[in-house]
């Protein structure tokens, strides 16, 4: 998968850049036809359907979809022309929820949520919450993009925050053709300062994990082993030490589907996706566990769907009426992107699920 993408699909004007046309791709064609089975037949053979939540563990936020990088897998078209970016005002309705949801975990994404105006305020208020593990999900080279994002590391340091961070691969190559020109040098400095305030090291209870997607039209190899391949690349090659890696499968949205399409590998990946489908992995998939939250408040059962436009299956839609008693009782959405979650070991945001 060659990175010589400048704009956002929205930017550009393509059709996938509308919701409606990627799901019109997720339900047509071979679906359609019935040459593939949906995501809905399939998980009703093992009576694992309507898919229904367990109780709230993670609250994930997207701060907006602006970002330094313009990844050719994105499945946000997150990039620098994305003016999305959740207010004050939202934020504050955000802190309310926080202080008093069962949610343990709080999880910062984007785009990069670092550029987000209101940011640091924000992680400030939020950590004075209590919640267990606070994540914030950085892309590495914003850290390095500019010289007021250079004190980050300090800055997550000293809110204890759980650092989860995109690295495609150990080597400048396959991490370059993938991300963009110079990110991989960009990734080792930022990797390097993290390091530096202890996060990562062993014995160090800053935690820094990294994240591991496929640079092509198939699925992620065994996560212990390329965890183990990765440690120890980074160790001899550059004295870089983290955590754990998390790997995530592609999922068909956006970006990704728009480079299956042009690539010719949709037909093909789709059923690579249903060829690998587990049914163990079905009951641990992070929408039965998590409420996502969209940059201006609205609510979703993962940050897949709200990529799709598909909101909660509940009169709560939004933060503003946040109830999680009625939250909890709902079906959750799915379409055939749901596939990607379920392939092999399964995946989510905190990588494999069986």
């Amino acid at each position: 998968m060659s990175n010589d993408i400048k704009q956002s699909l929205q930017k550009q004007g393509n059709a996938l850049a509308k919701t409606e046309h990627q799901l019109a791709v997720l339900k047509g064609g071979i679906f359609a036809s019935g040459e593939l089975p949906t995501f809905a037949q399939k998980i009703s053979e093992s009576a694992q359907l309507p898919l229904r939540p367990r109780k709230l563990e993670i609250l994930q936020i997207n701060l907006g979809y602006m970002c330094n990088q313009v990844c050719a897998h994105c499945h946000v078209d997150a990039g620098p022309d994305r003016k999305e970016i959740m207010t004050r005002d939202t934020m504050q309705i955000c802190l309310e929820v926080i202080k008093n949801t069962g949610a343990h975990t709080l999880d910062l994404t984007g785009g990069a949520p670092e550029m987000c105006p209101d940011f640091r305020w924000f992680v400030e208020e939020a950590s004075k919450a209590g919640i267990s593990d606070f994540i914030v999900r950085s892309n590495l080279t914003i850290i390095r993009a500019n010289p007021k994002y250079h004190d980050l590391p300090d800055f997550f340091k000293q809110y204890n925050i759980h650092v989860v961070s995109s690295m495609p691969h150990w080597t400048r190559g396959k991490t370059d053709k993938q991300r963009g020109a110079g990110v991989f040098d960009q990734s080792i400095e930022a990797l390097e300062q993290l390091n530096g305030v202890g996060y990562g090291m062993p014995g160090s209870t800053l935690r820094l994990d990294l994240v591991y997607n496929p640079s092509g039209a198939f699925l992620p190899g065994d996560q212990a082993s390329m965890e183990k391949e990765f440690k120890h690349a980074l160790r001899d090659d550059f004295g870089i030490y983290f955590h754990n890696l998390f790997a995530i499968t592609n999922l068909p949205i956006s970006r990704f589907l728009d480079y299956l399409i042009i690539s010719d590998n949709y037909e093909d990946y789709m059923y690579a996706l249903v060829e690998a489908f587990n049914p163990a992995a079905v009951a641990n998939v992070m929408c039965t566990n998590t409420i996502s939250v969209s940059w201006d408040g609205y609510l979703y059962d993962c940050d897949f769907n709200q990529m799709l436009g598909l909101k909660v299956a509940s009169k709560i839609q939004h933060l503003k009426d946040y109830n999680e008693d009625i939250l909890n009782d709902r079906d959750i959405v799915i379409s055939q992107h749901c596939y990607g979650c379920t392939a092999g070991a399964g995946s989510s945001c905190q990588g494999v699920v069986a």
